[in-house]
């Protein structure tokens, strides 16, 4: 009930109204599809990059057990190269210890370089150059011998024989590559650091018929220092585990001795020996790394959580940014849609008003749009009808004001131009002359500047100059001097009225030197191009840089500030009507005179408008 009555009273009848609520859902639905395309655009690249800097600390992991196990090859190739190495390493296998220090005892003198050849010295050496070996054990399949190396030169000599121990059978496994340590060798060795992992060699004899194993158990905090540089890179943590499922390494320390929690996904994912695609639990982002040559596999563990906390910040912003462009969205168009509503309203009652009889009523809408159109149609067609009204009442009262006008128009000037002339006939029957010439002058001058003409041409402008160049040649006599020249070809230039009469002003009321016989102006008009230059040329007083400087700025100036009016207003005239090419440009140096340049269009006469 209160929806309806809502349509009825705002939006039923009210075509802005419809137009403003369906604007409003259009632009909120298109903000929030826009928002969420963003945000999952945004968030999945962000997990996207998480997970590859995660696989990128997995592949140095790779890298690194691939380089251990590579040195472990190393250094059982060592053995071999080295003979007299080997083949007590092959006597400490197959022998009681005793019986090996006999051995040792017996080649002492004949040996030149004892520690090279004897395993102790070999393995105590191998280990203090890797510090993440913990044992170095031998083991012959034939006598069942296992010679376990620790560091600080601590060695013993075990028996494993079938009928007392397992040991026989674990090495007798047909296995090689990256394992977990083995919990009765390591009951034997007494080796139960945790944090262990273990690589195995087997040993061939000079017939190549296996011998036996050569173990290594190293540290997996050496994994820890190859992950040192991007441990600020990458979120969650990296397992490395067995093939048959057990931790060698965890970045947490949480799962040594213990059945990795993710077994069950990482089982399900491909098992093969390149990175894939990162696969979703209900918790986690779980990343897979398999070395089938080796035989372990590197996990990455990623909480969901954690990643989310990545792009918490996005979210908010998007959010943030969506309800602004809402409210942008709901408040601008309603601005401009009442707007247009008040302004038909308008329009409606002062259709009303003329309706009633006021044909004064004016729509005051200046717009540029329809309804500034429909207006102004509007305010014409009342013009019209009003000047209707006028031609048919009034139009004889009208007629009879226009020609009292226009007869006003004619007599003024021409009672102006018979006083100057009787003036002047006077001064010459008296004998003024100069008087007389001035007169002349000046009435010749006034009518040019009175006379309306439709075009403006360079030889009015120049004349007008000449003519009041004259006045004062005349009154200074002797001390002044003026030259015009200009192409003929140029005459019927149009150029704008009174655009050097005022240069010239300027000249005469702030440059002559009434103390110097010598003044003189000059006017020179050539073509440049699609340009008219006109240069004035004096030796007057001429302009200090200071207030050069200050004419100059007060040209550049977008309005006038009442200074200089007669040059600044040639100045700001020729700009306005031609654009900034065109001007008046100055320069002036005391003592020596000033030159003003002007620049106007190159525009015959007949094209010319009527300034």
């Amino acid at each position: 009930m209160g929806l309806g009555r809502i349509y009825r009273n705002y939006f039923k009848n009210n075509m802005f109204m419809r137009i403003l609520l369906i604007f409003t859902i259009i632009a909120i639905l298109t903000i929030v599809i826009l928002s969420y395309l963003m945000f999952s655009s945004l968030s999945q690249s962000i997990v996207e990059k998480e997970l590859n800097n995660q696989k990128a600390a997995m592949e140095n992991v790779s890298r690194y057990l691939d380089q251990r196990y590579q040195s472990v090859e190393n250094i059982a190739r060592d053995m071999y190269r080295n003979e007299m190495l080997f083949s007590n390493i092959s006597f400490l296998m197959e022998h009681p210890y005793s019986q090996y220090v006999q051995h040792r005892m017996d080649q002492f003198f004949n040996e030149t370089n004892n520690n090279s050849t004897d395993p102790l010295q070999y393995f105590q050496q191998v280990m203090d150059e890797n510090g993440d070996i913990r044992n170095i054990m031998l083991y012959s399949s034939e006598k069942q011998f296992l010679s376990v190396f620790k560091p600080n030169k601590q060695y013993k000599q075990l028996t494993t024989d079938m009928t007392h121990s397992y040991i026989p059978d674990v090495m007798a496994m047909d296995y090689k590559g990256i394992t977990a340590p083995n919990y009765w060798i390591r009951k034997a060795a007494d080796q139960w650091a945790p944090e262990l992992y273990a690589i195995r060699v087997p040993i061939n004899n000079r017939q190549l018929k296996n011998a036996g194993q050569f173990l290594v158990y190293l540290d997996s905090g050496g994994i820890t220092d190859a992950l040192t540089s991007y441990k600020d890179s990458f979120k969650g943590d990296i397992a490395v585990l067995s093939a048959d499922g057990k931790v060698l390494y965890d970045s947490e320390g949480k799962y040594y001795g213990k059945t990795y929690p993710y077994m069950d996904v990482t089982d399900s994912l491909y098992d093969g020996g390149n990175t894939r695609p990162a696969e979703v639990s209900s918790r986690m982002y779980i990343n897979k790394l398999t070395s089938a040559d080796n035989g372990y596999v590197v996990i990455g563990a990623v909480p969901k959580k954690d990643v989310e906390a990545s792009y918490s910040g996005i979210r908010k912003t998007i959010i943030t940014i969506s309800g602004i462009c809402i409210l942008f969205a709901i408040f601008f168009p309603a601005f401009f849609v009442i707007n247009f509503a008040n302004r038909t309203n308008r329009i409606i009652r002062i259709t009303r008003k003329v309706k009633n009889g006021d044909l004064s009523a004016r729509i005051d809408n200046p717009g540029e749009d329809e309804l500034g159109q429909i207006s102004r149609s509007f305010n014409d067609m009342l013009d019209e009808l009003n000047l209707y009204i006028e031609r048919v009442y009034k139009a004889e009262i009208k007629q009879k004001q226009t020609e009292l006008v226009a007869l006003q128009a004619r007599i003024n000037p021409h009672f102006l131009y018979n006083t100057l002339e009787v003036i002047r006939m006077r001064a010459i029957s008296q004998g003024a002359k100069d008087v007389g010439e001035m007169i002349y002058s000046l009435s010749v001058l006034f009518k040019s500047l009175v006379k309306q003409k439709k075009i403006y041409t360079l030889k009015d402008e120049l004349e007008a100059c000449r003519l009041y160049l004259e006045l004062f040649r005349i009154r200074y006599k002797e001390k002044f001097s003026y030259t015009i020249d200009s192409d003929p070809a140029l005459q019927g230039k149009s150029v704008m009225r009174l655009s050097l009469q005022p240069l010239i002003e300027n000249y005469i009321v702030h440059g002559i030197q009434t103390n110097r016989d010598d003044n003189h102006l000059d006017i020179r008009v050539r073509e440049e191009g699609d340009m008219l230059v006109a240069v004035i040329t004096d030796n007057g007083k001429g302009i200090t840089p200071e207030r050069l400087a200050e004419i100059h700025e007060e040209l550049g100036k977008p309005e006038e500030s009442g200074e200089m009016f007669g040059l600044r207003s040639v100045h700001s005239r020729l700009q306005f009507l031609y654009g900034p090419t065109y001007g008046v440009e100055i320069d002036s140096r005391p003592g020596v005179g000033t030159v003003v340049t002007v620049r106007y269009p190159n525009r015959e006469g007949t094209d010319a408008e009527d300034v």
